[in-house]
């Protein structure tokens, strides 16, 4: 696969800067749980590009890019007020403002606009390709020219300007986002006015969306919005790695999406496909591989952690069970076998019998003394009848945070708590 610049350049920087800049503001998208506003702004736009072009008769990308701006903030208003007055919840809301105009796009696109130059393929789908510099060098060092410059699209121009306005904004008012992306009420009460900041966050994502809908179409800038903040979320819970992880995870993905949609045809001696679907194909690739693979949340560590807490639960009922059996009670459930030679491998129970070693003793009287002193607090503190409280305890006895010494010596069957670890 050989790229040109006078082919390549400018839609691979269009798609890297689009990329950027949804990747950073959607993270505040999916921390507000309004992931569906960039569903709703990416799909409300187009009646603002049609309206647009039938008041000018352009299709200059100052115009679209106005009119566009317009109805994302009409969006943004409209969602608010329904909210408000309809006394509705803001996904729903969301969802009628975005497929009222969206419909009411679609309509003009095809009944208006039918005769005229405006293509419904380019604004619902992206044109990358488009982007191409006819008089462009052939080769990539002649690239560092000053007439570069002059020859970038201002579709790319726009986006740079976008990814700046965004960058700047972030940056400015971080801790103030932060906050009320969290608890916007402890914002306001802090006078950082969550209500205002809501509105330019919004105002900012319509920018990107309308900046961004020649690059990748207004219907998938919503996998740019939202998929790169969401894998980010699956891989830290920490705000300033979130940030970068995200807009990292969607610059990659603009470049790898790109690239595949020249050489996965090419190798298969096919035409090549649409770049901005190869793009949000390669934001769901990385997506699926961090929700298998992510070390937190991915699906792997989620069930190797559960495979260890089952084997530990396991265990500390065993050792439970034999530490009543000491006290006098029966054993009444049955143990795998292999969760005897586990105890007794790890010196927790003597070689052929029943009996617990020292350490096993001590641990399971830790355990015994958690149960225990659970059961004390259902009854005494939560009200639950000391005859349903053994359940709830048994839950949580395996919460593995020490206990102090002290405290009640019986709980409320009468039975001898074990001391703390003094």
């Amino acid at each position: 696969m050989n790229l040109a610049p006078n082919i390549d350049l400018f839609p691979i920087l269009a798609a890297v800067l689009a990329a950027f800049c949804c990747g950073l503001l959607g993270n505040y998208l999916v921390l507000r749980r309004l992931s569906l506003m960039g569903d709703a702004m990416s799909h409300s736009v187009l009646p603002g590009l049609v309206i647009a072009f039938m008041l000018t008769g352009s299709r200059a990308a100052p115009v679209m890019f106005l009119g566009a701006l317009m109805a994302g903030i009409t969006t943004v208003v409209l969602v608010e007020l329904i909210k408000r007055l309809g006394r509705v919840e803001p996904g729903a809301a969301m969802g009628v403002v975005f497929s009222v105009l969206f419909a009411l796009g679609v309509l003009l696109i095809e009944r208006v606009a039918r005769n005229t130059d405006l293509d419904a393929d380019c604004v619902l789908h992206g044109q990358l390709e488009s982007l191409f510099w006819p008089d462009g060098p052939a080769r990539w060092l002649d690239v560092l020219h000053p007439a570069t410059l002059a020859a970038v699209p201002p579709q790319v121009w726009t986006l740079a300007i976008t990814c700046a306005v965004s960058f700047v904004f972030v940056l400015v008012l971080y801790k103030e986002l932060r906050m009320a992306a969290f608890d916007p009420a402890l914002a306001t009460a802090q006078g950082f006015h969550a209500s205002i900041l809501h509105y330019a966050l919004m105002v900012l994502v319509a920018g990107a969306t309308v900046a961004a809908f020649e690059a990748v179409g207004s219907i998938l800038v919503i996998a740019m919005l939202i998929v790169p903040a969401a894998i980010a979320r699956l891989l830290t819970d920490r705000m300033p790695t979130q940030l970068l992880l995200s807009t990292t995870i969607a610059v990659v993905a603009a470049v790898m999406g790109y690239l595949g949609s020249i050489a996965l045809p090419s190798a298969m001696d096919k035409p090549q496909v649409n770049a901005a679907g190869s793009i949000a194909i390669a934001l769901g690739v990385l997506f699926f591989v961090a929700m298998l693979f992510g070390p937190r949340d991915g699906v792997l560590a989620t069930a190797i952690r559960r495979f260890y807490l089952t084997r530990r639960i396991a265990l500390d009922d065993l050792l439970a069970a034999l530490y009543r059996h000491e006290e006098g009670s029966p054993i009444t459930s049955r143990f795998a076998p292999k969760v005897y030679a586990r105890a007794r491998r790890s010196g927790l129970v003597m070689p052929g019998q029943d009996t617990l070693t020292e350490a096993g003793r001590q641990r399971a009287a830790e355990l015994i003394r958690r149960h225990r002193l659970w059961e004390t607090y259902l009854v005494h503190r939560a009200g639950i009848s000391a005859d349903h409280a053994h359940e709830p305890a048994e839950h949580l006895e395996h919460l593995a945070e020490p206990l102090p010494s002290g405290g009640p010596q019986h709980d409320p069957h009468g039975k001898a708590i074990p001391p703390g670890v003094e």
